[in-house]
């Protein structure tokens, strides 16, 4: 470009700007520039034809089995690139039900657990944290949910038989089990897939897919194969340590980094509050979706008893396939899945079932003065049935395969569980 040119360019631009801002001046040359621009004819855009959309015409039972067939087609995808071992053709469930959220181990299990004593877990657990007691053959453990809502697996060997010790937060789901299957121990992990919001296992020797609340194979080798659960609860520390003194504790040793005492779900159990994942089956209304429920089920014959009835009651009879049951409710356990910090959860308390017998005979128990009593003798018992005053100290209750659920979860696997309010 010529100086000339360059000057007309310059000059052309600070009239324009001029212009913009309001200004009365300004070159005969930048008017000119101007009048040039305003007088140029702008390009008319050829209009781009807007699609027309095909209306579907399929119908809601077509639409929805064309759902499942690409959610099925998903969670194949995910079986073959994370367990090229199993065969997802034998499968108890359909494949769509199965939602995969992250890979294999995408949450660690611990497989080598290190334990505290009492004493040494005292230094860092609060009173009322809930902790997962269990007993097997006089071995007694601990597992903090501090821990456990942190790996949702725990491999371990107590008495000396291998056991499961599961916890699954979004369900509040906390389940023992043998992990012998045909007489072989098997290992399990974390299989980074849910179904209806709940853990789903897998095993390390065979990739099968195991659902965590009802313990079943539901996909691969073994399909329609029961886990044996073991009894346990959630109790608070304090309650676990008084009745335990010589009991293991599982420590923060576990190889990995996490935050432990920090609960990664806050708010999670408020009540009226959502699930993680929607799951269409649930529509029971009978309680809120996260209300806690004791479950107990002695064979097709699913009850549960609400932690809002219980906290009221605090002993509540029930009866389970023709077997009596007997629930008991204490205060003193925190939720871990309310505010950010477990120590500063709400205290929810802690329940536990077991059979209204003592000594091969039959046994009634209410409430006297806040406290837990047997009729009989007028001993006093705690959530854990264990006899901690009067003629009867020292004498344990038998405990029945329960767990503290949410609602949703125990609904929708189990719908026709008979709600019991006392």
């Amino acid at each position: 470009m010529s100086g000339r040119g360059t000057l007309f360019a310059v000059v052309g631009g600070i009239g324009l700007l001029a212009a913009a801002c309001g200004g009365d001046g300004g070159s005969s040359t930048a008017t000119v520039a101007a009048d040039e621009i305003a007088t140029e004819t702008p390009s008319t855009p050829t209009p781009t034809p807007i699609p027309t959309r095909t209306p579907d015409t399929r119908t809601p039972e077509e639409l929805r089995r064309a759902s499942e067939l690409r959610d099925a087609d998903r969670t194949q995808r995910f079986i073959e690139r994370d367990y090229p071992r199993n065969n997802f053709d034998i499968a108890t469930v359909g494949l769509h039900e199965i939602l995969p959220v992250l890979p294999r181990d995408g949450i660690r299990s611990i497989d080598a657990p290190n334990f505290d004593s009492v004493a040494a877990a005292d230094e860092w657990l609060d009173d009322q944290e809930p902790v997962i007691a269990f007993e097997l053959d006089g071995d007694v453990r601990a597992y903090p949910l501090q821990i456990l809502t942190w790996h949702e697996i725990v491999n371990d060997i107590v008495a000396e038989q291998p056991v499961i010790i599961t916890y699954c937060p979004l369900c509040n789901t906390a389940i023992a089990f043998s992990r012998s299957v045909d007489g072989e121990t098997r290992e399990f992990g974390v299989s980074g897939a849910l179904r209806r919001n709940d853990l789903i296992m897998y095993d390390r020797e065979t990739e099968t897919l195991w659902q965590q609340i009802t313990g079943e194979a539901i996909v691969g080798e073994g399909a329609g194969t029961q886990l044996d659960f073991l009894t346990s609860q959630i109790v608070s520390w304090l309650d676990f340590r008084t009745s335990f003194p010589e009991a293991q504790v599982l420590n923060r040793d576990t190889g990995r980094r996490a935050n432990y005492g920090e609960n990664p779900y806050p708010l999670y159990d408020a009540p009226g509050s959502r699930t993680i994942f929607p799951i269409d089956e649930f529509g029971d209304e009978r309680l809120d979706a996260k209300e806690r429920v004791l479950a107990v089920d002695l064979g097709e014959d699913p009850i549960a008893f609400p932690f809002t009835a219980l906290s009221e009651s605090v002993v509540i009879e029930g009866e389970s396939a023709g077997q009596g049951v007997i629930a008991f409710w204490q205060p003193g356990a925190l939720s871990a899945l309310d505010e950010s910090f477990i120590i500063a959860g709400r205290n929810i308390g802690a329940a536990g079932a077991f059979l209204p017998v003592i000594d091969g005979a039959p046994a009634t128990f209410e409430v006297s003065d806040g406290a837990i009593v047997d009729t009989a003798t007028g001993s006093e018992w705690n959530v854990l049935g264990l006899a901690v005053a009067g003629p009867l100290e020292g004498t344990q209750l038998e405990a029945v395969v329960s767990a503290n659920h949410f609602w949703f979860a125990w609904s929708v696997f189990e719908p026709e569980t008979r709600v019991i309010t006392g």
